[in-house]
């Protein structure tokens, strides 16, 4: 029987080192997941960011605590790819004012490279907000 001379403190203390590194890497991972955009700028949205996740094989958005809704008629999520194909989706209020703050985009939604804010009513563009580079 082999026996390593080594002792008890040193084994902990190298079990501890293993265990923050281990801890470091799965935190590196999931924030390796999610992305953020630029700051909205435009007309009328000129706060807060986005938040990309992919859950699932899905792609999720969900706005920052300081996005304000824009006070129009019909604020709605807006997703421009990379080969500029846009996707209007999700009202941003919806019944009984409750909020669409996270939205899963629908499977042919490949990537994004900007999220707008868009009034379907008057069909103007609210404000806009970019991923540096492009979410795949």
């Amino acid at each position: 029987m082999f026996l390593l001379n080594v002792p008890r403190s040193r084994c902990a203390l190298l079990a501890a080192v293993s265990a923050v590194g281990l801890l470091a890497a799965g935190a590196a991972y999931a924030i390796g997941n999610k992305h953020t955009s630029t700051t909205f700028k435009g007309a009328k949205v000129n706060a807060g960011f986005v938040t990309h996740e992919h859950k699932d094989g899905r792609h999720t958005l969900t706005w920052s605590d300081d996005f304000k809704i824009p006070d129009t008629p019909a604020p709605h999520w807006q997703v421009v790819d990379t080969k500029g194909n846009v996707y209007l989706l999700n009202r941003l209020k919806i019944k009984d004012d409750k909020e669409n703050r996270t939205i899963t985009l629908p499977t042919y939604v490949k990537d994004i490279a900007k999220v707008q804010i868009w009034c379907a009513y008057a069909e103007a563009l609210l404000g806009e907000a970019r991923f540096e580079p492009p979410v795949k």
